[in-house]
């Protein structure tokens, strides 16, 4: 997700700016819960191949996890920090530039224009802002490329204006159109990787696409408007952060930080239950700079309280058919999703994990009722089921708690997908460290999520008033650095109710400090980073994990350089840096070509003058990475 951008408030400072959380009131019991951890610490860091090595009892480790098979040794020589406005790559690496924002992906539409960030009329029609997750896919023997546009610099792309702010209609429009979804197909030749402008398959969804809602809450009357009085149908997707892929080839993209599209240009009359939910959620009568709300009446809550009920879903998009319409999936909650890491039961049910970026927000699970049969039929398996929030126990055990109406208090299963913040409070989910993408590991049963950093962890509550004491996972108060935590589901079984946790990694600066703050011990002075964010498995069971966090570079930040990508080795415990962004960047969504030969890598809100070169906008874009040698890279 978008983290630092040098010019705006990140989501989560815009948030509690409108809605101010209270400071913690028992700051001495916190700072006592901090400290009496230091010796536990010990305990959940979790690195090495096996018991001994992890400091932990073999009951953790037994099984999969110190059994599966991946490379000990990676295949390049770990490279520096960098604070210049490029991309590095080890020795024997090379990349180049796939597209940008504005680049055009259809044959009739006209080349970029940095002097006016490109037209309106053509806003649909080009390579969207600020690239995001993304998934690659074989569509009858071609390479497709599904990619996310999370959200747009105003700044940079209305160029005409004083500081980004919208002057009007065709400025929100061009706006809208630039955010969503990207789906083209790409192709090799002799020069590299281009975009089939002419492909069949090329298409962009936008802020005004329409949708179908389907599951528990489509038709409640929380999500009915008046150019929607059935609540089935809306427009658009929004804030499309992290990825997903589902075992029958369709596109999973989540939306994140929707609160921020919406405002009021007058008094907001609506229910308690409504206006609480805006309180959780963070929306307000200001707009965070896009004023989509001042030109459209769709984003003006005064006029259409519950239009934001109808974003900060999962949307599911068929690649494979251009004509298809995206549906958004209400059975697996409404929050501010990161990605949709999907993984099938051992009984062939659908398990779908899920992270609320939010300081202080919560884990999610969801498990069909249903079972996938390749070939058959998938209605109802992203709906029809059971969605749980996480709890975490310091004793590095763990359970996934129902969000049902028995469970929550709440008056329908609607109800508590609609508000799933509210429900995962009412069952007592453990508040986490920002939890981001989640990855699950090809060759063991066991998942892991990037917690990026919560500098409120014991010192305010989130949204709902729910405290953030210092816990098993997330060990630090004040927490600028991150962590990676990892759990193994019991019986092997991803539907399972109960796990097992531990560490992976702690980040940190060792070159600043000599203690939890310095990280785990397989954080050293030449693989440190802050803000674990992107997270995905190769094919070897290698995970690569990419940054959005502080590059300034200085005080506590110094010797981290720019945002980065890293590979971990999860039986080693081992992490070496494999690639920087460019200065101001966030290193963000990754895939490869079918062949595996190439890295689809995003490039998110670089600063100028990268990558056109000086007296250019700067352009979000994707880049690919092959080895020199031609030889698969994951």
């Amino acid at each position: 997700m978008k983290d630092a951008d040098h010019t705006r408030l990140s989501a989560d400072d815009w948030d509690e700016k409108m809605h101010p959380r209270p400071e913690e009131t028992e700051f001495d019991r916190v700072v006592e819960a901090a400290i009496s951890r230091r010796g536990f610490l010990g305990g959940v860091l979790a690195f090495g191949s096996g018991a001994t090595a992890m400091g932990m009892g073999p009951a953790l480790l037994s099984g999969t996890t110190a059994q599966a098979q991946t490379a000990s040794r990676f295949a390049f020589g770990p490279i520096a920090i960098q604070t210049d406005h490029t991309v590095h790559v080890p020795e024997g690496y090379g990349w180049d530039v796939l597209v940008r924002w504005g680049d055009p992906i259809f044959p009739d539409t006209p080349e970029f224009d940095h002097d006016t960030g490109g037209a309106v009329d053509s806003a649909d029609r080009v390579f969207g802002e600020n690239t995001d997750g993304m998934e690659s896919f074989q569509v009858g023997g071609r390479q497709i490329l599904a990619i996310n546009h999370e959200y747009t610099n105003p700044e940079v792309n209305l160029p005409h204006t004083e500081d980004g702010t919208p002057t009007g209609l065709d400025d929100v429009r061009k706006l809208q159109n630039l955010q969503g979804v990207a789906v083209i197909e790409v192709a090799e030749d002799a020069e590299g990787w281009i975009v089939v402008k002419d492909s069949p398959l090329n298409r962009r969804i936008t802020h005004l696409t329409p949708m179908t809602i389907a599951g528990p809450a489509a038709g409640h009357e929380l999500m009915k408007t008046k150019a929607d009085p059935t609540g089935t149908e809306s427009l658009g997707t929004f804030n499309n952060c992290g990825s997903g892929k589902t075992p029958w080839g369709t596109y999973l993209t989540c939306e994140e930080n929707f609160n921020g599209y919406f405002g009021a240009t007058g008094q907001i009359k609506a229910s308690t239950e409504v206006i609480a939910g805006y309180e959780r959620y963070g929306i307000g009568p200001d707009g965070w700079d896009y004023d989509y709300h001042k030109w459209d009446a769709r984003f003006d809550v005064s006029k259409n309280p519950n239009e934001p009920h109808r974003a900060g879903w999962v949307v599911e998009i068929d690649p494979a058919d251009p004509e298809s319409t995206p549906v958004k999936h209400t059975g697996l909650g409404r929050f501010k999703h990161e990605n949709a890491e999907v993984v099938l039961a051992p009984d062939g049910r659908v398990v779908v994990y899920m992270g609320d970026d939010e300081r202080g927000e919560f884990m999610y699970r969801f498990v069909s009722n249903g079972t996938y049969t390749p070939g058959g039929s998938t209605e109802g398996l992203l709906d029809d089921g059971t969605l749980s929030a996480a709890k975490f126990n310091d004793d590095q055990t763990g359970e996934w708690l129902a969000l049902t109406p028995e469970t929550t208090g709440m008056d329908s299963l609607a109800e508590s997908r609609i508000f799933a913040r509210q429900a995962g409070s009412a069952v007592g989910a453990t508040t986490m460290d920002r939890p981001e993408w989640i990855a699950a590991n090809p060759h063991a049963v066991e998942a892991y999520c990037c917690l990026t950093n919560n500098k409120n962890r014991g010192v305010k509550p989130n949204a709902g008033g729910d405290e953030t004491p210092v816990n098993g996972p997330n060990p630090r108060q004040t927490n600028k650095y991150g962590q990676i935590v990892r759990w193994r589901p019991e019986n092997d079984d991803h539907a399972a109710d109960r796990f097992t946790w531990d560490l992976y990694v702690m980040a940190g600066n060792p070159d600043v400090y000599n203690n939890t703050y310095g990280g785990s011990e397989n954080i050293t002075a030449g693989n440190m980073f802050n803000s674990p964010d992107g997270m995905a498995f190769d094919t070897a069971g290698l995970v690569w994990i990419q940054t959005d966090g502080d590059d300034s570079n200085a005080g506590e930040f110094e010797g981290m350089g720019n945002n980065q990508m890293l590979a971990g080795d999860p039986v080693t415990g081992e992490i070496a840096r494999f690639l920087t962004g460019p200065k101001g960047s966030e290193v963000t969504g990754l895939t490869w070509s079918t062949d595996r030969r190439t890295m689809f890598v995003g490039i998110q809100h670089p600063d100028a003058p990268f990558p056109d070169g000086e007296g250019k906008l700067p352009r979000s874009s994707i880049i690919t990475v092959k080895r020199e040698d031609g030889a698969p890279l994951g």
